[in-house]
């Protein structure tokens, strides 16, 4: 039980887990062994309407609420981080900007196809000097009598390279403020476009059945009706779009706990050492008691933002410390219940992939906003008040 979840919530975690244990489990450690981006299992999520779930329904949304949107995200890292990442950059980092700073022209453009299983949406910020320091961009638009051209690119794009992907959201240069600072303005590219290109990365440590990606802008052409947003607006849309995907990197670690928790706790049960259960042993009890508390805390955290979000409240220092406490403890429950499966957890195991969930967490207090950058963030709320 918890205070925030009302009966949609529950039936919708209930859906969710049944689908990611009966179509993501069996089959997502081969993808993930071999690299690959599951196309047609990402499509088969068609079935629960998770894509676009929180935009309106004349664009072909679910127009629910922030909350139900997390616990989704939350109950696929449950399962898999990958297939969790897939949906969470779409919804928070693809949909979302179009959803919130796009022309009515743009939404029916882009949204319908978003809203179902049939495309995918990237974000682009971070590139070789560009990702904490939002500053650093240095893909450049100069403007044109009929839009824009660009040049420059953008590296670890989740959705940003497979067949799926239909375009990008991404912030440029694009001139000299009065004050003498660079101006930076968002766009939207679909693919096609000449001089777009993407390239799927591979020897990854975490995330490997997901779609990261970099892309690549060599003289492409912008037409004016595609900016997003106004001009000079690029980082105020940045850091608001990366407020809401906080919260769904927050739930890809509270899920992503959750599972490994469970695994814990079932291997505990079922080794025996000395005679007897591990489970049976206090040094492991209390383990797990630790563990059931940090998610609980957790879990209260993210829900109490999303909350805020839903309620129309300012919610971004809470975002801020979701993220941060759900990776933190993300990494605490991943390394504890490492320690429990002992040698058994070094290895692949489809059965207590473990050791996919320890790897995968590792991503959780890097991206969104490193922990160091939102230690920055929270700190200066704090100094406000």
């Amino acid at each position: 039980m918890n205070a925030f979840l009302n009966e949609t919530h529950h039936a919708l975690r209930k859906k969710v887990r049944g689908f990611a244990e009966k179509y993501v489990k069996p089959v997502i450690g081969e993808f993930e062994a071999k690299e690959q981006f599951p196309m047609d299992l990402i499509r088969s999520l068609k079935s629960l309407n998770v894509f676009g779930m929180h935009a309106p329904e004349r664009f072909g949304g679910q127009g629910s609420d922030y909350l139900s949107y997390i616990i989704a995200v939350e109950e696929l890292a449950r399962v898999d981080s990958s297939v969790a990442a897939t949906l969470a950059a779409h919804n928070s980092l693809g949909v979302g900007p179009i959803m919130e700073f796009g022309t009515e022209e743009q939404k029916a453009k882009y949204l319908p196809s978003l809203c179902t299983a049939e495309n995918l949406w990237a974000f682009g910020l971070t590139e070789e000097n560009a990702g904490s320091d939002a500053q650093g961009v240095e893909t450049v638009a100069k403007e044109q009598a009929n839009g824009w051209l660009v040049n420059g690119h953008k590296k670890y794009i989740t959705n940003g390279a497979s067949d799926m992907s239909s375009g990008i959201s991404f912030v440029a240069q694009t001139g000299i403020r009065e004050d003498g600072r660079k101006e930076f303005t968002a766009f939207l590219v679909s693919k096609g476009a000449p001089g777009y290109t993407r390239e799927f990365m591979k020897n990854k440590l975490l995330w490997r059945a997901a779609d990261n990606g970099m892309v690549y802008f060599n003289d492409v052409h912008i037409p004016a009706e595609d900016q997003l947003g106004e001009r000079g607006q690029g980082i105020k849309i940045m850091l608001k779009t990366i407020d809401s995907g906080r919260l769904s990197i927050a739930a890809m670690g509270l899920g992503l706990a959750q599972g490994a928790f469970e695994m814990a706790v079932s291997f505990a049960k079922k080794r025996k050492q000395f005679g007897k259960a591990l489970a049976n042993f206090q040094v492991i009890s209390f383990k797990l008691a630790d563990m059931a508390m940090k998610i609980e805390n957790a879990r209260n955290t993210l829900y109490n933002a999303c909350w805020l979000k839903d309620n129309g409240h300012a919610f971004g220092t809470q975002a801020a410390m979701a993220k941060l406490y759900c990776s933190q403890v993300a990494s605490d429950v991943t390394g504890e219940a490492l320690q429990i499966f002992g040698g058994a957890g070094l290895f692949r195991n489809d059965e207590y992939p473990i050791e996919r969930f320890f790897r995968d967490q590792r991503l959780l207090s890097i991206g969104e906003g490193t922990s160091e950058v939102l230690r920055m963030v929270i700190s200066r709320s704090v100094l406000k008040e």
